[in-house]
């Protein structure tokens, strides 16, 4: 009896200690509920904000839409997907084509998506006052003086860096020689006379955003709602591929290397190969036969596949495409 006593105590016991862990377990579950709210509310809060970020400032030169600023490139290729090209040099390595920098030139019909979907401005200078010549003077004479006081300024520096550096390699020599320091006194005293900085040495500020081409003496930008891109019958055509392509997901560049409009890729070029070339035919256009012979064999030596892309008449109805592929002769 004694024993079965024991047996059940210990056996309640069990039962309130699980009793209790099945609390805390409820507990601790019901407390990280509630820590994940406010991580839900940040979530809100960075949609919010990036439904709010400003739109893209896109300078056209001519008609050849450029990117300047670092972070709307890294904006149009992460959340739109839009790729472009660099056409800038290096601004420590400007005598070489290997590799490029900023801007980034667009397409056209990369600005006009861009553009059409509202995540773009056109950024344009006034004309009247670059065209200023007494306003070009000032700059021009402004732009010397601010040379001329840097040239100085990083003279100065490193003239009181080389007396350092004299004054502490002499003072070696001296302590381990036992001479006097009149030779330090002489040669600190003829080199200011005779040092010299070249130009060549002088460290240049390296700007890493601009507002638009043109000089601006104040801080501001020129925002305009006439767009100059051309919008001719083989551009539309162009577009409407493009837009649908990009509809779907797919990344875009230019095929001009390839005898296409467009290489088609599955993702970030960076990441993918491309799988297509795709060539803008419109719908009612007559072609020899030769002319798809040559691309279907075009496509087989680069390992892709040609993508004939023709938009239908009414925009409802969405771009018809034809692959190509070359299989040999029969």
């Amino acid at each position: 009896m004694e024993l079965e006593k024991e047996t059940d105590g210990k056996l309640d016991a069990e039962r309130q200690t699980e009793a209790i862990m099945e609390r805390e377990v409820k507990n601790q579950t019901e407390e990280e509920s509630v820590e994940k709210d406010p991580e839900s509310d940040t979530r809100t809060e960075e949609v919010k904000r990036e439904r709010k970020t400003e739109p893209v400032r896109v300078c056209v030169s001519g008609s050849t839409p450029l990117l300047w600023r670092s972070a709307d490139l890294r904006l149009v290729r992460e959340r739109m997907g839009i790729v472009g090209t660099l056409v800038g040099s290096l601004a420590r390595q400007p005598r070489q084509n290997c590799r490029l920098g900023r801007p980034l030139q667009l397409q056209l019909e990369e600005a006009r998506l861009l553009k059409d979907t509202g995540r773009a401005v056109l950024v344009k200078g006034a004309e009247s006052e670059c065209d200023d010549d007494k306003m070009n003077v000032e700059v021009e004479e402004n732009y010397t003086k601010h040379l001329q006081h840097s040239y100085e300024e990083q003279g100065r520096l490193a003239l009181e860096e080389k007396k350092r550096v004299l004054e502490r390699v002499m003072t070696e020599r001296l302590r381990d020689e036992a001479l006097t320091d009149q030779p330090i006194r002489e040669r600190l005293s003829s080199l200011k006379s005779s040092f010299s900085f070249p130009r060549s040495a002088m460290m240049v500020q390296l700007c890493t955003a601009r507002a638009r081409l043109g000089y601006a003496p104040d801080e501001r930008d020129w925002l305009v709602t006439d767009w100059p891109l051309p919008r001719d019958n083989k551009q539309e055509v162009r577009y409407r591929v493009y837009q649908d392509l990009r509809q779907q997901g797919y990344y875009i560049t230019s095929a001009g290397k390839f005898g296409g409009d467009y290489l088609i890729y599955p993702g970030d070029p960076l990441r993918f190969h491309a799988h297509f070339i795709a060539v803008c035919v419109p719908i009612k256009s007559e072609s020899p036969i030769s002319d798809f012979l040559c691309l279907a064999r075009l496509g087989a030596n680069v390992k892709k596949t040609i993508l004939l892309c023709s938009p239908s008449e009414t925009e409802s109805e969405g771009v018809i495409y034809t692959s190509i592929q070359w299989s040999g002769m029969v």
